[in-house]
């Protein structure tokens, strides 16, 4: 007798814990189904186009979703205005007919017929150990001359003024002046392969040439940024601008005292995440970059996972205390739809994100979801299991 009761509680335990397997599978499904309705409730990243634009709550600021259209193009190239930088015309107009005598020049004074006063340091030595070396104050000293001011004067003007100096003590003199060792320079820094000063010589020293000597670090540098400082004032020359389309810049002449700044392309990132083919951020050391050429260099959008309506350029997150961020988004589902990609500019700090195809969203929900399902049949069976034992 007992033992027929115990085979009834037995069977009325199994019985117990299979309805429970079978409600904890009906669970699943009405959720499994619940989800295939809402479809918005599955994962991934998505946003709302509504005509006008409307502004989503993210964190403490306000987004406002702006479609990409021919007329934002249009207004927003405008608002830019033309890309061609202009040289001011003060640098422009800057020519060094002859060399100016600087600080820190080595004059060479031959005076003929007289070597006591052209090689003092003897005939053997070289050219440089005879020199007269233009102080700081802009001053040099030469026997029966004395002390002379020269700094800004030609080489012609050092010349007579020697020459007028001696003929007190010598019958007319022949007097020759060289510059023997230059001491007017050009300051270069940031990002250039070769950062030592250039000297301003005879022969004039132009723009190109200096950066050319100097080489272009092209990985680093942001061409957009250039810097010339010249006499305590800056000139920002966008030299990318400047030669664009065929056009060559105008010449610009360096002098002495002028400072060449290049600036690392660091801080000027784009960055490219969501369903491409290889999310990052990309450096540009052009004027701009395209939304085109972005995707581009990411490798395009993932034609497995990718919406081709949900590409989105979010711009000013950084700045959302002081003023609403904005988000393009551009439906570039239609091939038509990169002729307006390819106008769009991006801005240094943009964040291009290309959002998931719904299918992807689902088969990410399920991967979430199905372990999870496993899991709870996996400890119901446990329990069963334990109970029979």
């Amino acid at each position: 007798m007992a033992s027929d009761m115990a085979v009834a509680s037995a069977i009325a335990r199994a019985t117990s814990i299979e309805e429970s397997n079978v409600k904890t599978t009906l669970r699943i499904l009405a959720l499994t189904g619940a989800v295939i309705v809402l479809g918005g409730c599955m994962p991934g990243q998505h946003l709302s186009t509504s005509n006008p634009p409307r502004e989503d709550l993210i964190g403490s600021g306000k987004v406002q979703v702006v479609p990409i259209t021919s007329e934002l193009v249009a207004t927003d190239r405008a608002a830019a205005g033309p890309a061609r930088a202009q040289v001011p015309a003060e640098l422009t107009g800057y020519r060094q007919e002859s060399y100016q005598i600087q600080p820190g020049d080595t004059l060479l004074v031959t005076v003929w017929d007289h070597p006591e006063l052209t090689t003092p340091a003897g005939t053997q030595q070289q050219a440089v150990a005879n020199g007269r070396l233009v102080r700081p104050d802009g001053t040099f000293y030469f026997p029966y001359a004395g002390e002379l001011n020269v700094t800004g004067m030609t080489i012609e003007q050092v010349r007579n003024t020697l020459a007028g100096k001696l003929a007190r003590y010598l019958k007319d003199p022949q007097v020759d002046v060289n510059v023997a060792g230059y001491g007017s320079r050009v300051a270069l820094q940031g990002a250039f392969t070769n950062t030592s000063p250039q000297e301003i010589t005879s022969v004039p020293l132009s723009l190109s040439q200096a950066i050319g000597k100097a080489g272009i670090n092209v990985e680093q540098a942001d061409l957009a940024g250039f810097m010339l400082t010249r006499d305590g004032r800056s000139y920002p020359l966008d030299l990318d601008a400047l030669n664009r389309d065929g056009a060559v810049a105008p010449e610009i002449y360096l002098k002495a005292g002028d400072q060449l700044f290049m600036p690392f392309n660091d801080r000027k990132e784009v960055y490219v995440i969501g369903e491409v083919v290889r999310p990052q951020s990309i450096t540009f050391k052009t004027t701009d970059l395209t939304l085109t050429q972005a995707l581009g260099r990411v490798g395009g959008l993932n034609p497995v996972t990718s919406k081709g309506s949900a590409v989105y350029v979010i711009r000013g997150v950084e700045n959302m205390q002081q003023s609403p961020a904005t988000v393009y988004q551009l439906d570039a589902s239609s091939p038509v739809a990169f002729v307006l990609s390819d106008q769009f500019r991006l801005r240094p700090a943009d964040v291009v994100f290309v959002g998931p195809a719904g299918i992807t969203r689902w088969n990410r929900f399920l991967s979430q979801l199905l372990p999870l399902s496993g899991l709870i049949s996996n400890a119901a069976n446990a329990s069963y299991d334990i109970t029979r034992d």
